[in-house]
């Protein structure tokens, strides 16, 4: 038991979202290790899995994170999961109108490198025939 029980913290420990997208799978994930910990006598009170959390996603839900700190409620399991599942939708929204701004931006690196590529055309070519072995004319 003591080897699931050390194999289950080490998952628990190393689930940390690094994208925007998921949330909501990683809570889960998080929850159901919680639940399998709680079974193996490994219990965790839910202030302490809400707190986990937090500290788990990534830098882009900060001012979700400030949110939650100047709250004067703590927020359960289930409440925080609706609140990242609306803040993710948030997120994809505002990361959908900076990606178009940032495409519609200059030309790109591409098109400048292809532009100084062209070579220009020499003026005259001299056509003068030449023995390849002597070099004489």
């Amino acid at each position: 038991m003591d080897s699931l029980a050390s194999t289950s913290i080490m998952k628990f420990r190393s689930l940390k979202l690094t994208t925007v997208k998921g949330v909501r799978d990683q809570i889960n994930k998080m929850r159901d290790l919680a639940s399998r910990l709680k079974a193996l006598e490994v219990e965790m009170s839910e202030s302490f899995l809400v707190h986990y959390i937090l500290n788990t996603l990534p830098p882009q839900y900060g001012s979700f994170k400030i949110t939650y700190n100047t709250h004067k409620d703590k927020w359960s399991i289930d409440e925080i999961l609706t609140m990242c599942d609306q803040e993710e939708g948030r997120l994809i929204l505002e990361m959908g109108e900076s990606t178009l701004t940032v495409t519609q931006g200059k030309r790109s690196i591409q098109a400048k490198q292809k532009e100084k590529a062209k070579i220009q055309p020499q003026a005259k070519i001299k056509k003068e025939f030449m023995c390849f072995f002597c070099k004489k004319k």
